[in-house]
């Protein structure tokens, strides 16, 4: 059952930015990344989702709500981190998280306790004095301490150290595993691998891609490291009729996509010595979408 649904959603700022007839559901109990460069139109989308924006055209629902005219009783039921953290700076960690918690009027002091320990939050200091990833740790304890069966987390580990990064994925999977459904908003791709089970990729504010990651993969272009028994053999294989990335000594970098059969067929002409398929990683996916090199 979807809990989450984006439907024909527009919202054109001009020159290209905004939302384009954007349609993505998330379903019960998922844990749902949403990939995209700056400027692709995911935090617009957010700020839908959220009842922040009022869509030009399409509808933005949560749990059957329309987030736009149902936006108070939508709010109530999130846990919500926002792509940049604005705080009262003359509050303390502490002081905010407890007007956060009068706000809900929900008792979070045990869970929120837990949390600050968890992610080793120093709540006495001024908000305006914290680094930025100690503010980033108190709007982590803000989304999660209410306890909440629907969480839209837009670039939740930004400013954390790999240590504290670890253990919001483990968070995440804690939350996933008691039935929570998740929106994770992310550039991350390794934690989005790890945390989510399918993904959602967005391109110039149209939706590019949305399957499992497992399933990303599987239509993506293979990669092939192809070994044979000499320098000279590797040039006879690599004049054959197939896509090559890279030639190194005896080793020959292939990429095949639907064209397998072929491969095999070419690899038995020649004197191959080992063949190896490195894992292909999310972000070599990501950028088949979007062009260019990894690291770019």
């Amino acid at each position: 059952m979807s809990i989450m649904e984006v439907k024909c959603l527009k919202r054109d700022y001009g020159n290209g930015k905004g939302v384009f007839d954007l349609s993505f559901s998330v379903e019960r109990g998922e844990v749902f990344g949403f990939l995209g460069p700056n400027g692709a139109g995911k935090t617009t989308t957010i700020r839908h989702l959220m009842g922040f924006l009022k869509p030009e055209s399409g509808t933005c629902r949560i749990d059957g709500k329309d987030c736009w005219l149902d936006r108070p009783s939508v709010q109530k039921n999130l846990g919500y981190i926002p792509g940049e953290m604005n705080f009262f700076d003359d509050m303390t960690g502490a002081e905010f998280l407890n007007f956060i918690e009068k706000y809900r009027g929900v008792d979070s002091s045990i869970r929120k306790m837990d949390l600050i320990s968890l992610f080793e939050l120093d709540a006495k200091g001024k908000l305006k004095k914290m680094s930025k990833g100690m503010k980033q740790k108190v709007g982590i304890v803000a989304a999660f301490m209410h306890d909440p069966d629907i969480l839209i987390l837009d670039e939740p580990t930004s400013g954390l150290d790999p240590l504290m990064q670890n253990r919001f994925i483990d968070l995440v999977a804690e939350e996933r595993e008691k039935g929570k459904t998740i929106l994770m908003s992310s550039h991350m791709f390794d934690e989005v691998e790890r945390a989510c089970q399918r993904v959602c990729i967005i391109k110039n504010g149209r939706l590019a891609a949305v399957d499992s990651v497992d399933g990303l993969k599987a239509a993506q272009v293979k990669k092939y490291e192809v070994t044979l028994e000499s320098e000279e053999a590797a040039l006879e294989f690599a004049n054959e009729d197939l896509a090559i990335s890279e030639i190194s000594h005896a080793h020959v970098t292939v990429l095949v996509q639907n064209n397998i059969s072929q491969f095999i067929a070419l690899m038995n002409k020649h004197p191959i010595v080992n063949i190896s398929a490195p894992s292909q990683s999310l972000e070599e996916i990501f950028l088949q979408y979007y062009g260019g090199e990894k690291g770019v």
